[in-house]
């Protein structure tokens, strides 16, 4: 039941963090959310994204490492 209930409120993730849900909807899913770590790690995890992405862009690129990066992939995706 977990599980489904789980997988459920996933599709409604960004309507949810967005407010764009009603408020019925929304006491369902944190009344399950309350009660579910794995729920409230990946909500956690899904809030901290933006900011990691900043972080993880904000530091540049040590010389060459683009270059080199670039040529990795390219190589991986004639393979």
């Amino acid at each position: 039941m977990m599980e489904t209930a789980c997988v459920s409120g996933l599709e409604l993730l960004v309507d949810y963090l967005e407010g764009q849900l009603p408020a019925s909807t929304v006491a369902v899913l944190e009344s399950h959310v309350a009660g579910c770590q794995r729920c409230q790690a990946f909500i956690a995890s899904y809030q901290a994204t933006p900011r990691i992405l900043r972080d993880a862009t904000d530091t540049p690129l040590p010389a060459g490492a683009q270059t080199s990066l670039l040529e990795w992939l390219r190589k991986q995706r004639r393979e």
